[in-house]
C-alpha cells in the first residue's frame, strides 16, 4: 500500500489531555507537508463524542485522566474500527510500542523524538496500513463466500454411477455465469432396482443464481420421484407444479428431456418437454431422434401434455443427452453450429478414435473444444452433456 499523497487533506483527532504537549503535536503538523484538519480531545470520552465521523487518523496519548494503558485503544476501534491509531507516548519503551500494535494500533511514537517530517510520514503510512488491513479482512470475508458458495454448488452437482458392467456414462458441466460452479442447466442419472436406467437433462429460462437453484430444485425432485417408483405420466406435470410454485418470476419455463432405458430389452422410453431429442450413436454413425410425441416445456402453458415415445435401440448403442448451449453456438461468421454440426463432430471423432468407448470422456471434451473453436471464446450459455452406453 503506497502513502497517501501529500495533497491530502487528513481529518485527525488528537487526544491528550497535557496543553503543552497537545501544542506541541500542533505545531509539528502545521510544520509538516501534510494538510491537515486537528481536532482537540482532552479525555477519551471526549474523543468518543466524535467518533465515527470524518476522522482518518488519531493521535493517543496512552495516559488520559478516564483512562490509563491499552484499554484506549480497544475503545477507540470498537467505536471507529476503520480509523488508523498511531500511539504518542512519553516512555521510551519497545515493549509498550509492541503491546500498542497488538492492540491495534498502526504505529507508535515517542514524544520528543518526534519532528513534523517523521510525524506526516507516520500518519500516512499509518492511515495506508489501516486502509490495506481493511482490504485484507475485506478479501478473506470474499474468499470464504466464494468457498462456501463453492461448496455448496458442488454439493448440489450430481455424481451419477451406473453400476451395471455393460454399461457406461460420462457427463460434462459448464455453467455459463463467471466465477460459477452451477447454472440454470442441470442433469441426473440413476439406476433402478429393476435394472432401468434413468436419465435426465434440463435447461431452466433466463440465467442467474435464481435459475440455478431452481434447476437444482427440479433435479433433485425428478430424482426422487424416480427412486419412489412415480409412474412416468406423472413425473412431468408433478415436475411442472414444483417449477410454478417455485420459480421467482411467472415467465421462467424449463426444457427437458428425459429417458428410460431397459439394457436387457433394448428398449428406450423418451420423454420431452420442448428439449432437443438425444442423439443415437450406432458404430460410426449419429443421428437424432425424431422430434415428434414431445410436449412443451413445463411452466410454460397451463395444462401442458406429454406423451412418451418407444424406441428399439441397436445392439451398440450410445445416447448423447444435451442442452442448447452446445448447439446455439454461431462461428465467426454468424453460423449457428445446430444439430447438423453437432453431429457431424461426433461422427468425425467416432469414425477417427473407434475405440472411443473405452474413454466415454473424451467424446465429451472434443465436443466442447470444437464449439470452442467455431466461434473462438469461452462459452457464454450453460452447457449440460450426459453420454450413456453399452460398452
Amino acid at each position: 500500500m503506497l502513502p497517501l499523497p501529500l495533497t491530502a487533506v487528513l481529518d485527525v483527532l488528537l487526544i491528550e489531555d497535557d496543553d503543552d504537549d497537545a501544542l506541541i503535536v500542533e505545531d509539528l503538523l502545521a510544520e509538516s507537508p501534510l494538510e491537515v484538519a486537528t481536532t482537540r480531545a482532552r479525555t477519551l470520552t471526549e474523543a468518543l463524542e466524535h467518533l465515527p465521523g470524518k476522522i482518518t487518523c488519531v493521535l493517543l496519548d496512552l495516559r488520559l485522566p478516564d483512562v490509563v494503558g491499552l484499554e484506549a485503544v480497544a475503545r477507540l476501534r470498537s467505536a471507529a474500527p476503520e480509523i488508523a491509531v498511531i500511539m504518542l507516548t512519553g516512555l521510551d519503551d519497545e515493549a509498550a510500542a509492541e503491546a500498542a500494535v497488538e492492540a491495534g494500533a498502526q504505529d507508535f511514537l515517542v514524544k520528543g523524538k518526534v519532528d513534523g517530517s517523521l510525524l506526516a510520514r507516520a500518519i500516512r503510512y499509518a492511515v495506508g496500513r489501516r486502509h490495506a488491513e481493511d482490504v485484507d479482512r475485506q478479501l478473506r470475508v470474499a474468499e470464504a463466500l466464494a468457498d462456501e458458495n463453492a461448496r455448496l454448488q458442488r454439493g448440489l452437482v450430481p455424481h451419477p454411477v451406473i453400476t451395471n458392467p455393460d454399461l457406461f456414462i460420462a457427463a460434462t458441466y459448464l455453467p455459463g455465469r463467471r466465477r460459477a460452479l452451477l447454472g440454470g442447466d442441470f442433469y441426473d442419472a440413476l439406476e433402478t432396482p429393476d435394472g432401468a436406467l434413468h436419465v435426465i437433462v434440463g435447461d431452466v429460462s433466463g440465467r442467474g443464481p435464481d435459475e440455478a437453484a431452481l434447476g437444482a430444485s427440479l433435479r433433485i425432485a425428478w430424482h426422487a420421484l424416480t427412486l419412489a417408483g412415480t409412474d412416468g405420466s406423472r413425473v412431468l406435470p408433478t415436475m411442472e407444479g414444483m417449477i410454478e410454485r417455485e420459480r421467482q418470476a411467472a415467465a421462467t419455463f424449463a426444457t427437458l428431456c428425459s429417458l428410460q432405458v431397459v439394457p436387457a430389452e433394448r428398449s428406450l422410453c423418451l420423454r420431452r418437454a420442448g428439449h432437443p431429442p438425444p442423439i443415437l450413436i450406432d458404430g460410426d454413425s449419429a443421428r437424432s431422434l425424431p422430434l415428434d410425441g414431445g410436449g412443451p416445456p413445463i411452466g410454460m402453458f397451463d395444462g401442458g401434455e406429454w406423451h412418451d415415445r418407444e424406441f428399439a435401440l441397436p445392439e451398440h448403442w450410445s445416447l448423447l443427452l444435451y442442452t442448447d448451449g452446445v448447439i446455439e453456438r454461431r462461428d465467426t461468421e454468424g453460423n449457428l453450429l445446430g444439430d447438423d454440426g453437432l453431429l457431424g463432430l461426433i461422427e468425425e471423432y467416432v469414425r477417427r478414435e473407434p475405440g472411443w468407448r473405452r474413454d466415454p470422456h473424451g467424446l465429451l471434451t472434443e465436443l466442447l473444444n470444437g464449439v470452442r473453436e467455431l466461434n473462438e471464446d469461452e462459452l457464454s450459455d450453460d452447457v449440460a452433456m450426459v453420454l450413456v452406453g453399452r460398452r
